[in-house]
């Protein structure tokens, strides 16, 4: 029992993390119709501008994650008014190319800005861990878990409580109807990848501290985001977040239990069972994003 609860507490950690980038990638899916190929690349960004500020300009570390996050939204404006924008009614494949493309190229950037060595972002939290019980946490963990589920609940509350939500909603489910009604499409656009972009960002910044920071490490994080977005079902953002979960407690459960070797390897065969058993996902709806 003892090791089931600390395998548990660790899942419930990551998987608010895993939550985080799904949203963001099932939010630009649903909205724009855009397969986000350079969500991995800001996840990165974000880890890498969260490194900068509090391990190379001396920051307040707290302070370097709420920069990471909002230069991340920055970037998601920027690619979506740059390469996106122009590209308003071409065909998927055209713009999946230019994203592949962008993806690589920020990729490169920061290769050859950072090089190969792998970083360690700085942070206040003593090593010494928490005991509850028979489980044992450490406390920039606890921390990642606490700011994760604060994000995931002013996500939900943006989208389902305010005009700006109403307003992607109708973008979503008809940006023709939303447009009469006085909805700013290209607006509605560029924000809606800016905040997409932001949540991965500041997931890369938040689970900077826990790992190393390397030019690579956005490569299977933007599997393992594409491999929740499917879970969850393509647009619902709650499936998204119940994926994001869901991933955590298959890789956690399936090291522990079964190997470490295959940590990465059980969430993928958990995503082949379900597509084989239901390929629309586990939660997805007909129409539906908040």
């Amino acid at each position: 029992m003892p090791e089931f609860l600390q395998h548990l507490a660790n899942a419930v950690i990551l998987g608010g993390t895993y939550a985080l980038l799904g949203i963001g990638l099932t939010l630009i899916f649903g909205i724009m119709r855009v397969v986000n190929f350079t969500h991995g690349e800001l996840y990165t960004f974000g880890a890498y501008m969260a490194f900068m500020l509090a391990g190379m300009f001396g920051l307040n570390f707290f302070l370097s994650l709420l920069l990471a996050a909002t230069l991340g939204v920055a970037l998601g404006a920027l690619i979506e008014f740059v390469l996106l924008r122009p590209l308003k009614g071409a065909d998927i494949d055209t713009t999946m190319l230019v994203m592949i493309g962008a993806g690589i190229a920020m990729q490169a950037g920061e290769q050859l800005m950072w090089g190969g060595v792998a970083k360690s972002v700085p942070n206040p939290f003593p090593t010494d861990p928490v005991v509850l019980g028979p489980v044992s946490v450490g406390p920039i963990r606890l921390f990642v878990l606490a700011v994760a589920v604060v994000l995931l609940l002013v996500f939900y509350l943006l989208i389902n409580r305010t005009k700006l939500g109403v307003a992607m909603r109708a973008t979503f489910q008809d940006p023709d109807t939303a447009a009469l009604m006085g909805v700013n499409n290209g607006l509605m656009y560029t924000l809606t990848f800016a905040i997409g972009s932001g949540l991965a960002a500041v997931a890369g910044a938040l689970l900077g501290p826990i790992f190393v920071v390397t030019p690579t490490m956005g490569d299977l994080v933007a599997l393992k985001a594409f491999a929740i977005v499917i879970l969850g079902g393509l647009g619902n953002i709650p499936g998204a977040t119940i994926g994001g979960f869901v991933l955590a407690l298959v890789e956690e459960f399936g090291a522990g239990y079964v190997s470490s070797g295959y940590r990465d390897a059980m969430g993928f065969l958990l995503i082949i069972a379900v597509l084989a058993v239901r390929p629309q996902g586990l939660f997805a709806a007909k129409e539906r994003i908040g």
